[in-house]
């Protein structure tokens, strides 16, 4: 069976299900191939689910300290297997989402696993003795990206897990070791301990979050130093060893031990899925993992461009979306702007949380600019110190000659929704002078951006 479509979207992750409305929105007749549950990994077992996972410790770990508040509660304690389910229900109800969506903008979805078999035919499995084939003029490869396996750390899905496995363990473990300290590492790190796990973190770089502003992995680190969550930075992991009553896991570098867990979870990077898809017989050009494409996600094969994590960093749900839009804006004619990854927010949900977007003060030293840093505690503000979340800051940096915004990075309450008016500032070319002149509301967390800017200037009379 032969179907002909004008735009097919190999994945339905974040990249794949918005590249395939928006083609329905420009007028293209689109199929979507999934051979699981819409919206791929980020809405079904990455973005979605964890955040309702640690929203569910954040009440937990609010309750438990409700006595500070005045409100009186006798006992608290967690239903695991309900904490679990509505995590997964909550994914569910998302993916429903996406299918009414794709009713809604006429996008067919084909369930099974998509091949290429030449520049415009898409090869479907459903099962192992069915085949379609889907034609057309444009195709889009979403296949998202996996967890990576390290030899000695090969996960078994029980007792050395990767994120997937650790939403959903069925019941919280006493001992926890988790390897990498990115944004997935610290995340499970703040759940697990919230839940009463005793929890080892280890990072092979210098410091926790190692991609971020120093300052700001520091206070982070101090935070889980407060939360009794053991941290070992400039180590690296040789083996994971499996005996009957838990693991052994040896680590060299600074810290050179052994350390007994339950679980460990691997956390140390991803890779794309680039297998069984029929790339190289058609020329596509493929390095470490990745599909190399041009600044509109072009493959250099006509009528073919890849997307999101299948292509490389920032492997961010946001940032495929944002690819997905360009690279059908780009093959229907409308002339996209390429887009800019300097100003692309990078989040993590851990309490405190952690948002950046734009040059850390190292990253601007280093490319030459002259800066000007102000860091403002949201400890000196008014609302923070009403609702009790006073850890953390808000730090800028800014072009010491024009004065624009050159980068902004937030560690506490409200970090992940505060670093959108940053990014605005950044795309809009904002400048020091404009950020004070924004009179920003009082009492509210925003606050700290234009304080933070004060300090930068010298001008601050809050700090």
């Amino acid at each position: 069976m032969t179907e002909k479509y004008d735009v097919v979207v190999i994945g339905s992750g974040p990249g794949g299900y918005v590249a395939g409305i928006r083609a329905a929105q420009l007028g293209k007749k689109t199929a979507v191939v999934e051979s699981d549950q819409l919206g791929g990994v980020c809405l079904n077992w990455g973005c979605i689910p964890t955040k309702a996972l640690l929203h569910t410790a954040g009440l937990y770990e609010d309750i438990r300290h409700a006595g500070e508040f005045g409100l009186m509660v006798d006992e608290v304690s967690a239903d695991w297997k309900t904490v679990i389910k509505r995590s997964r229900d909550v994914a569910g109800r998302l993916s429903k989402g996406i299918e009414y969506l794709f009713k809604k903008y006429g996008v067919m979805h084909h369930v099974g696993r998509g091949r290429l078999v030449d520049a415009a035919t898409v090869e479907v499995s459903p099962k192992e003795d069915e085949v379609c084939q889907l034609q057309a003029e444009n195709i889009i490869i979403a296949t998202g990206a996996r967890s990576k396996v390290i030899p000695g750390m090969e996960p078994d899905g029980q007792r050395v897990i990767t994120s997937r496995e650790a939403m959903v363990l069925p019941e919280v473990p006493a001992r926890m070791v988790i390897i990498g300290a990115g944004a997935i590492g610290v995340e499970f790190a703040y759940f697990y301990n919230v839940f009463g796990t005793e929890v080892t973190l280890i990072e092979m770089l210098p410091q926790i979050l190692p991609l971020g502003d120093e300052e700001v992995s520091r206070e982070l680190a101090r935070t889980f130093k407060k939360r009794k969550i053991s941290m070992l930075t400039g180590t690296e992991v040789d083996h994971i060893d499996r005996l009957k009553t838990g693991l052994e896991v040896q680590t060299s570098g600074q810290r050179q031990e052994v350390i007994i867990a339950d679980v460990a979870l691997v956390a140390v990077g991803a890779q794309g899925n680039v297998e069984g898809l029929g790339l190289e017989e058609l020329g596509l050009k493929v390095e470490r993992g990745t599909i190399v494409v041009d600044e509109f996600y072009h493959t250099g094969v006509a009528g073919i461009y890849a997307i999101g994590d299948v292509v490389g960093p920032p492997l961010l749900a946001h940032a495929a979306s944002a690819e997905g839009i360009t690279a059908v804006e780009h093959l229907g004619g409308l002339k996209p702007q390429p887009l800019d990854y300097g100003n692309i927010p990078a989040c993590t949900y851990c309490r405190p949380q952690v948002a950046s977007v734009g040059l850390t003060e190292k990253g601007a030293q280093e490319a030459g600019f002259e800066v000007r840093v102000g860091k403002f505690p949201f400890r000196a503000l008014g609302r923070s110190q009403a609702t009790g979340e006073i850890d953390g800051f808000v730090k800028v940096v800014y072009d010491a000659g024009d004065g624009r915004l050159l980068g902004a990075h937030i560690i506490g309450e409200g970090a992940t929704d505060l670093i959108s008016e940053a990014a605005l500032a950044l795309k809009r070319g904002t400048t020091c002078h404009e950020v004070l002149k924004t009179v920003h509301p009082h009492p509210t967390l925003s606050e700290a951006i234009v304080e933070a800017t004060a300090v930068a200037y010298g001008e601050s009379v809050n700090y």
